[in-house]
Protein backbone atom coordinates (compact mmCIF):
# COMPACT_ATOMS: atom_id res chain seq x y z
CA UNK A 1 0.00 0.00 0.00
CA UNK A 2 1.37 3.41 -0.96
CA UNK A 3 1.90 6.09 1.63
CA UNK A 4 1.91 9.84 1.20
CA UNK A 5 5.43 9.96 2.59
CA UNK A 6 6.90 10.75 -0.80
CA UNK A 7 3.87 12.59 -2.12
CA UNK A 8 4.34 15.51 -4.51
CA UNK A 9 7.61 14.85 -6.36
CA UNK A 10 9.19 16.71 -9.27
CA UNK A 11 11.92 14.84 -11.13
CA UNK A 12 14.18 17.13 -13.18
CA UNK A 13 16.46 15.73 -15.87
CA UNK A 14 18.74 17.89 -18.05
CA UNK A 15 18.87 16.30 -21.50
CA UNK A 16 21.71 16.51 -23.99
CA UNK A 17 22.16 14.05 -26.87
CA UNK A 18 20.50 11.20 -24.97
CA UNK A 19 17.92 9.77 -27.35
CA UNK A 20 19.38 6.29 -26.80
CA UNK A 21 18.65 6.25 -23.05
CA UNK A 22 15.59 8.46 -22.52
CA UNK A 23 12.89 5.88 -23.24
CA UNK A 24 14.32 3.32 -20.82
CA UNK A 25 14.92 6.01 -18.18
CA UNK A 26 11.32 7.28 -18.33
CA UNK A 27 9.92 3.75 -18.23
CA UNK A 28 11.90 3.00 -15.06
CA UNK A 29 11.03 6.34 -13.46
CA UNK A 30 7.31 6.11 -14.19
CA UNK A 31 7.16 2.57 -12.81
CA UNK A 32 8.98 3.61 -9.63
CA UNK A 33 7.10 6.85 -9.05
CA UNK A 34 3.72 5.13 -9.38
CA UNK A 35 4.75 2.96 -6.43
CA UNK A 36 6.04 5.72 -4.13
CA UNK A 37 4.03 8.85 -4.88
CA UNK A 38 0.45 9.92 -5.48
CA UNK A 39 1.45 13.06 -7.36
CA UNK A 40 4.56 13.38 -9.48
CA UNK A 41 5.95 14.99 -12.61
CA UNK A 42 9.01 14.38 -14.76
CA UNK A 43 10.50 17.52 -16.30
CA UNK A 44 12.89 16.93 -19.19
CA UNK A 45 14.92 20.05 -20.08
CA UNK A 46 16.49 19.72 -23.52
CA UNK A 47 19.76 21.68 -23.54
CA UNK A 48 19.84 22.14 -27.33
CA UNK A 49 20.69 18.53 -28.17
CA UNK A 50 22.20 17.84 -31.58
CA UNK A 51 20.31 14.56 -31.99
CA UNK A 52 16.56 13.87 -31.91
CA UNK A 53 16.24 14.07 -28.13
CA UNK A 54 13.55 16.75 -28.11
CA UNK A 55 11.43 14.96 -30.71
CA UNK A 56 11.62 11.93 -28.44
CA UNK A 57 10.65 14.08 -25.43
CA UNK A 58 7.54 15.24 -27.31
CA UNK A 59 6.65 11.62 -28.02
CA UNK A 60 7.19 10.63 -24.38
CA UNK A 61 4.98 13.53 -23.25
CA UNK A 62 2.20 12.08 -25.40
CA UNK A 63 2.62 8.62 -23.86
CA UNK A 64 3.08 9.61 -20.21
CA UNK A 65 0.89 12.21 -18.52
CA UNK A 66 3.64 12.88 -15.97
CA UNK A 67 6.23 13.94 -18.57
CA UNK A 68 6.77 17.61 -19.39
CA UNK A 69 9.36 18.83 -21.88
CA UNK A 70 11.20 22.15 -22.12
CA UNK A 71 13.36 23.03 -25.11
CA UNK A 72 16.06 25.68 -24.54
CA UNK A 73 17.08 28.15 -27.24
CA UNK A 74 20.75 27.11 -27.13
CA UNK A 75 23.16 25.05 -25.07
CA UNK A 76 23.46 26.76 -21.68
CA UNK A 77 25.00 23.93 -19.66
CA UNK A 78 23.78 21.31 -17.21
CA UNK A 79 23.30 23.59 -14.20
CA UNK A 80 21.44 26.24 -16.20
CA UNK A 81 19.10 23.57 -17.56
CA UNK A 82 18.46 22.25 -14.04
CA UNK A 83 17.73 25.80 -12.82
CA UNK A 84 15.13 26.09 -15.59
CA UNK A 85 13.54 22.84 -14.42
CA UNK A 86 13.60 23.93 -10.77
CA UNK A 87 11.68 27.09 -11.60
CA UNK A 88 9.12 25.06 -13.56
CA UNK A 89 8.60 22.46 -10.80
CA UNK A 90 5.17 22.41 -9.13
CA UNK A 91 5.64 19.86 -6.36
CA UNK A 92 7.08 19.96 -2.85
CA UNK A 93 10.21 17.88 -3.36
CA UNK A 94 12.63 18.03 -6.30
CA UNK A 95 14.92 15.22 -7.40
CA UNK A 96 17.57 15.83 -10.07
CA UNK A 97 19.43 13.12 -11.94
CA UNK A 98 21.39 12.63 -15.16
CA UNK A 99 19.94 11.36 -18.41
CA UNK A 100 22.45 8.54 -18.98
CA UNK A 101 21.04 5.88 -16.59
CA UNK A 102 24.18 6.00 -14.42
CA UNK A 103 21.94 7.29 -11.59
CA UNK A 104 19.57 4.33 -11.07
CA UNK A 105 15.99 5.55 -10.45
CA UNK A 106 15.57 2.74 -7.90
CA UNK A 107 17.95 4.60 -5.61
CA UNK A 108 15.65 7.64 -5.33
CA UNK A 109 13.84 6.32 -2.20
CA UNK A 110 17.18 6.35 -0.34
CA UNK A 111 17.48 10.09 -0.91
CA UNK A 112 13.86 10.71 0.06
CA UNK A 113 14.20 8.63 3.22
CA UNK A 114 17.18 10.70 4.38
CA UNK A 115 15.39 13.92 3.40
CA UNK A 116 12.49 12.98 5.66
CA UNK A 117 14.89 12.91 8.63
CA UNK A 118 14.94 16.72 8.74
CA UNK A 119 17.45 17.64 6.07
CA UNK A 120 16.78 20.12 3.26
CA UNK A 121 19.21 18.73 0.68
CA UNK A 122 20.44 15.15 0.24
CA UNK A 123 23.07 14.02 -2.29
CA UNK A 124 23.47 10.54 -3.70
CA UNK A 125 27.18 9.78 -3.35
CA UNK A 126 28.34 7.05 -5.78
CA UNK A 127 29.88 3.93 -4.28
CA UNK A 128 32.24 3.66 -7.23
CA UNK A 129 32.18 6.29 -9.94
CA UNK A 130 32.33 4.72 -13.38
CA UNK A 131 34.59 7.27 -15.06
CA UNK A 132 38.15 7.35 -16.33
CA UNK A 133 41.16 8.38 -14.23
CA UNK A 134 41.42 11.95 -15.54
CA UNK A 135 37.67 12.55 -15.29
CA UNK A 136 37.67 11.28 -11.69
CA UNK A 137 40.68 13.48 -10.85
CA UNK A 138 39.03 16.56 -12.38
CA UNK A 139 35.82 15.72 -10.50
CA UNK A 140 37.69 15.58 -7.18
CA UNK A 141 39.37 18.93 -7.86
CA UNK A 142 35.98 20.44 -8.70
CA UNK A 143 34.55 19.18 -5.41
CA UNK A 144 37.43 20.73 -3.46
CA UNK A 145 36.74 24.05 -5.16
CA UNK A 146 33.02 23.63 -4.51
CA UNK A 147 33.67 23.00 -0.83
CA UNK A 148 35.15 26.48 -0.56
CA UNK A 149 32.37 28.06 -2.60
CA UNK A 150 29.62 26.28 -0.64
CA UNK A 151 31.25 26.52 2.77
CA UNK A 152 29.86 23.06 3.56
CA UNK A 153 31.71 19.82 4.32
CA UNK A 154 29.17 17.81 2.31
CA UNK A 155 30.65 19.34 -0.86
CA UNK A 156 33.04 16.37 -1.08
CA UNK A 157 29.98 14.07 -1.46
CA UNK A 158 27.99 16.07 -4.01
CA UNK A 159 26.72 14.70 -7.29
CA UNK A 160 24.08 15.52 -9.91
CA UNK A 161 21.85 12.99 -8.12
CA UNK A 162 20.20 15.11 -5.41
CA UNK A 163 16.89 15.62 -3.63
CA UNK A 164 15.81 18.84 -1.94
CA UNK A 165 12.79 20.79 -0.81
CA UNK A 166 11.31 22.99 -3.52
CA UNK A 167 10.90 25.89 -1.08
CA UNK A 168 14.68 26.42 -1.22
CA UNK A 169 14.32 28.02 -4.65
CA UNK A 170 12.85 31.08 -2.96
CA UNK A 171 16.41 31.94 -1.88
CA UNK A 172 17.54 32.38 -5.50
CA UNK A 173 14.30 33.40 -7.23
CA UNK A 174 15.86 36.59 -8.61
CA UNK A 175 19.21 35.11 -9.58
CA UNK A 176 20.20 35.94 -13.15
CA UNK A 177 23.50 35.21 -14.84
CA UNK A 178 25.16 32.82 -17.26
CA UNK A 179 27.29 31.18 -14.57
CA UNK A 180 25.13 28.85 -12.49
CA UNK A 181 26.00 26.35 -9.77
CA UNK A 182 22.91 24.69 -8.33
CA UNK A 183 24.85 23.41 -5.34
CA UNK A 184 26.06 26.89 -4.39
CA UNK A 185 22.61 28.38 -4.91
CA UNK A 186 21.14 25.79 -2.54
CA UNK A 187 23.48 27.04 0.20
CA UNK A 188 21.72 30.40 -0.05
CA UNK A 189 18.62 28.76 1.40
CA UNK A 190 19.91 26.21 3.92
CA UNK A 191 22.82 24.68 5.80
CA UNK A 192 21.10 21.34 6.43
CA UNK A 193 22.85 19.08 3.93
CA UNK A 194 23.38 15.33 4.00
CA UNK A 195 24.32 12.47 1.69
CA UNK A 196 23.69 8.76 1.20
CA UNK A 197 25.68 6.16 -0.69
CA UNK A 198 24.02 5.02 -3.90
CA UNK A 199 24.78 2.70 -6.78
CA UNK A 200 26.43 4.23 -9.83
CA UNK A 201 26.01 2.17 -12.98
CA UNK A 202 28.34 2.03 -15.94
CA UNK A 203 27.27 3.96 -19.01
CA UNK A 204 25.63 1.60 -21.50
CA UNK A 205 25.72 3.88 -24.54
CA UNK A 206 27.21 7.16 -25.69
CA UNK A 207 29.86 9.06 -23.77
CA UNK A 208 29.99 11.66 -21.05
CA UNK A 209 29.51 15.26 -22.15
CA UNK A 210 31.32 16.44 -19.01
CA UNK A 211 34.92 16.34 -20.20
CA UNK A 212 37.95 17.15 -18.06
CA UNK A 213 38.23 20.62 -19.61
CA UNK A 214 34.54 21.34 -18.93
CA UNK A 215 34.91 20.26 -15.30
CA UNK A 216 37.95 22.51 -14.85
CA UNK A 217 36.11 25.40 -16.49
CA UNK A 218 33.12 24.75 -14.22
CA UNK A 219 35.42 24.80 -11.18
CA UNK A 220 36.91 28.14 -12.26
CA UNK A 221 33.43 29.56 -12.85
CA UNK A 222 32.35 28.49 -9.37
CA UNK A 223 35.36 29.80 -7.49
CA UNK A 224 35.34 33.20 -9.23
CA UNK A 225 31.56 33.46 -9.51
CA UNK A 226 30.60 32.48 -5.97
CA UNK A 227 33.73 32.95 -3.85
CA UNK A 228 36.32 35.62 -3.02
CA UNK A 229 39.07 33.06 -2.39
CA UNK A 230 41.15 34.05 -5.49
CA UNK A 231 41.16 37.69 -4.35
CA UNK A 232 42.36 36.59 -0.92
CA UNK A 233 45.09 34.50 -2.53
CA UNK A 234 46.15 37.48 -4.63
CA UNK A 235 46.26 39.63 -1.50
CA UNK A 236 48.31 37.00 0.33
CA UNK A 237 50.78 36.72 -2.56
CA UNK A 238 51.10 40.51 -2.61
CA UNK A 239 51.82 40.51 1.14
CA UNK A 240 54.40 37.71 0.84
CA UNK A 241 56.25 39.44 -1.99
CA UNK A 242 56.16 42.72 -0.09
CA UNK A 243 57.91 40.97 2.80
CA UNK A 244 60.33 39.43 0.31
CA UNK A 245 61.06 42.89 -1.12
CA UNK A 246 61.67 44.29 2.37
CA UNK A 247 64.07 41.42 3.08
CA UNK A 248 65.96 42.05 -0.20
CA UNK A 249 66.18 45.77 0.64
CA UNK A 250 67.47 44.93 4.12
CA UNK A 251 70.08 42.61 2.59
CA UNK A 252 71.28 45.32 0.20
CA UNK A 253 71.51 47.94 2.98
CA UNK A 254 73.32 45.61 5.40
CA UNK A 255 75.78 44.53 2.71
CA UNK A 256 76.46 48.19 1.87
CA UNK A 257 77.01 49.08 5.55
CA UNK A 258 79.30 46.08 6.17
CA UNK A 259 81.23 45.76 2.89
CA UNK A 260 80.78 49.26 1.51
CA UNK A 261 79.41 47.96 -1.81
CA UNK A 262 76.01 47.19 -3.33
CA UNK A 263 74.95 43.81 -4.72
CA UNK A 264 76.55 43.55 -8.18
CA UNK A 265 75.11 42.08 -11.35
CA UNK A 266 72.27 42.64 -13.76
CA UNK A 267 70.87 39.05 -13.36
CA UNK A 268 70.05 39.72 -9.70
CA UNK A 269 68.18 42.92 -10.53
CA UNK A 270 66.39 41.35 -13.51
CA UNK A 271 65.28 38.36 -11.42
CA UNK A 272 63.81 40.60 -8.72
CA UNK A 273 61.95 42.67 -11.32
CA UNK A 274 60.61 39.54 -13.03
CA UNK A 275 59.36 38.09 -9.74
CA UNK A 276 57.53 41.22 -8.71
CA UNK A 277 56.14 41.82 -12.21
CA UNK A 278 54.80 38.27 -12.31
CA UNK A 279 53.10 38.69 -8.93
CA UNK A 280 51.52 41.95 -10.05
CA UNK A 281 50.24 40.47 -13.32
CA UNK A 282 48.85 37.47 -11.46
CA UNK A 283 46.92 39.75 -9.08
CA UNK A 284 45.71 41.92 -11.96
CA UNK A 285 44.53 38.81 -13.82
CA UNK A 286 42.40 37.72 -10.86
CA UNK A 287 40.96 41.21 -10.45
CA UNK A 288 40.26 41.29 -14.19
CA UNK A 289 38.34 38.00 -13.95
CA UNK A 290 36.08 39.45 -11.27
CA UNK A 291 35.61 42.65 -13.28
CA UNK A 292 34.63 40.53 -16.30
CA UNK A 293 31.99 38.75 -14.24
CA UNK A 294 30.66 42.08 -13.00
CA UNK A 295 30.50 43.20 -16.63
CA UNK A 296 28.54 40.09 -17.66
CA UNK A 297 26.21 40.53 -14.68
CA UNK A 298 25.61 44.20 -15.59
CA UNK A 299 24.46 43.11 -19.06
CA UNK A 300 21.72 41.13 -17.30
CA UNK A 301 22.16 37.98 -19.37
CA UNK A 302 19.46 35.41 -18.56
CA UNK A 303 20.53 32.00 -17.25
CA UNK A 304 18.53 30.39 -20.05
CA UNK A 305 15.86 31.13 -22.66
CA UNK A 306 13.03 28.74 -23.52
CA UNK A 307 12.17 27.98 -27.14
CA UNK A 308 9.11 25.83 -26.45
CA UNK A 309 7.47 23.52 -23.90
CA UNK A 310 5.42 20.39 -24.31
CA UNK A 311 2.93 18.69 -21.98
CA UNK A 312 0.78 15.61 -22.03
CA UNK A 313 -2.20 15.93 -24.37
CA UNK A 314 -4.78 13.16 -24.55
CA UNK A 315 -5.32 11.96 -28.10
CA UNK A 316 -8.86 12.12 -29.45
Amino acid sequence: MKTDKYDSLSIIIPVFNSQSTLTELIEKLDRLLKAISFNYEIILVNDCSRDSSYQLIVELARRYKSVKGIDLMRNYGQHNAILCGIRAARNKIIVTLDDDLQNPPEEIPKLLERLSEGFDVVYGTPQNEQHGFWRDLASKITKIVLQNAMGADVARQISAFRAFKTELRDAFTNYRGLFVSIDVLLTWGTTRFSSVTVRHDRRTSGFSNYTVSKLINHALNMITGFSTLPLRIAGLIGFIFTLFGVCVLGYVIIRYLIQGSVVPGFPFLASIIAIFSGAQLFALGIIGEYLARMHYRSMDHPSYAIRSATFHVKEG
